[in-house]
């Protein structure tokens, strides 16, 4: 079968700033939660390699981007550090960081490669979690500040904006699970987090709306479809619906309806955990909706009825409504622990073509991360990672099956284009198309999977 997309189909891949930069002598950047982190706990990264070791993105962009090029990218999506930007809180903006942001930004341009700009990537600035970080009401009023400051210096290039990337992650991370700084395991706290978040996005796409830029602005969210164990047990499909209000639909339908879910307001409501909020906030979250959706998908969610009786934490938690269930034959990516399930693409798309308005959107992040890459090293020292391209084929025919039946879908982005640096894992799984030695100053090769990319994406399918 032919899979043929669109012409001006959006085909590349995304990074980060914090995971692709690096930290370099001079630079004038701040610190950020991840540096901090790494400076008290380095034991907790993997084989100890922090966030100043990352991609080298920071000297190498020109050959990066010439990469890009080279594996049929027409379009990328990388983050600006607000540390590197903004790196105290005296307001002043670090021109240092400006000047490499532009010349990124120009460099992109020029290759024909549309840049794609998130603003905020997990990395607050140390000195404003000092403060609190999200939790604290005044980090709405800096992130629009660094936003607006974004918007003036690389609006008049960058068309394509985002507000958060998986702003459910800070949460999930920070405030219940710990997987991200602070660490704390506090349900109220994660929900105050989330509204603050939400706010920030709604009063940044107001803000870039006033400014008039011909451009768009949106957000990316990790959605993660919950499938209930049985559909036929109505018990199973409450708990699926309850995790799907918690980890989709309360960022999904503040984003692009400008409301939170009924069903999400009345259970915290019930245990008096609803955010502290000002008179007019809501009018601003109605207002100010997503004009594109970055769509991430890597995995499902498969939920039962609550069975166990083991809390994860003294108070309320959402694990107090479901239990994660483990379906009998899945398949396995064993590096990450995550299951491959292609369909669940397909799944997202129908859900915002027929209740979300069918919005534009497009797949900002799919991908797959796996260990020891160098076992599949051929003579000429590529590596041969059919696995990657057999999993990008198997995910982009659930796409095309989409756009078929009317989505909106204008896009897909892979993670990542370089291997890069992730949080706590560091290099364990390499996800890129280009694969990076962290022993020869960060040597880049081009992938098979790579090589592919580029002749996929000159014919507009496979």
């Amino acid at each position: 079968m032919k899979y043929q997309f669109p012409e001006n189909f959006w085909w590349g891949s995304a990074a980060s700033g914090p995971q692709a930069e690096g930290i370099y002598e001079g630079d004038k950047k701040g610190e950020s939660i991840w540096d901090h982190w790494y400076e008290e706990e380095p034991e907790k990264f993997f084989n100890q390699v922090g966030p100043e070791k990352t991609s080298r993105f920071y000297k190498k962009y020109q050959e990066d981007i010439q990469l890009m090029k080279q594996t049929g990218h027409n379009s990328f999506r990388t983050s600006i550090q607000w540390s590197r930007l903004f790196p105290d809180n005296t307001g002043k903006v670090n021109q240092v960081g400006v000047d490499f942001y532009n010349a990124v930004i120009d460099e992109l341009i020029e290759k024909d490669i549309e840049p794609f700009i998130n603003l905020y990537h997990f990395d607050m600035p140390m000195w404003l979690q000092e403060k609190g970080g999200w939790l604290n009401r005044n980090t709405v009023e800096a992130y629009t500040l660094f936003a607006k400051t974004c918007f003036e210096l690389f609006g008049d290039r960058v068309k394509k904006w985002f507000t958060h990337n998986e702003p459910i992650v800070p949460v999930e991370g920070g405030y219940l699970y710990q997987f991200h700084y602070p660490n704390e395991v506090n349900m109220k706290h994660a929900v105050q987090v989330a509204y603050h978040e939400v706010l920030a996005s709604a009063k940044a796409i107001k803000i870039y709306h006033e400014m008039k830029l011909d451009g768009e602005i949106g957000i990316i969210l990790n959605l993660t479809p919950s499938y209930p164990r049985d559909e036929a047990n109505p018990e199973d499909v409450k708990a699926a619906t309850i995790a799907d209000a918690f980890f989709n639909r309360s960022f999904l339908d503040s984003a692009v309806k400008g409301e939170f879910p009924k069903d999400l307001v009345d259970l915290l409501r019930a245990i008096s955990h609803l955010p502290e909020t000002e008179i007019g906030d809501l009018a601003i979250i109605k207002e100010n909706t997503v004009d594109l959706l970055g769509v991430n998908y890597y995995q499902p969610r498969r939920i039962k009825a609550e069975e166990s009786d083991e809390k994860l934490a003294q108070g309320p938690m959402p694990d107090d409504y479901f239990d994660n269930y483990v379906m009998p034959g899945r398949k396995m990516n064993p590096y990450r622990g995550w299951e491959i399930y292609e369909k669940g693409i397909y799944d997202i798309l129908t859900n915002l073509r027929e209740n979300y308005g069918n919005i534009r959107c497009f797949i900002s992040e799919n991908g797959m991360g796996v260990e020891n890459e160098e076992r599949y090293i051929n003579k000429e020292g590529v590596v041969e990672d059919d696995y990657r391209i057999e999993f990008v084929k198997d995910h982009l025919a659930y796409v095309h099956q989409a756009l078929q039946e009317g989505s909106n879908v204008q896009g897909y982005h892979m993670w990542t284009c370089m291997d890069n640096w992730s949080w706590m894992n560091a290099y364990k799984n390499r996800y890129g198309f280009i694969s990076v030695d962290l022993n020869q100053e960060g040597k880049r090769t081009i992938k098979k999977s790579g090589h592919w990319f580029k002749e996929m994406t000159s014919q507009n399918g496979f």
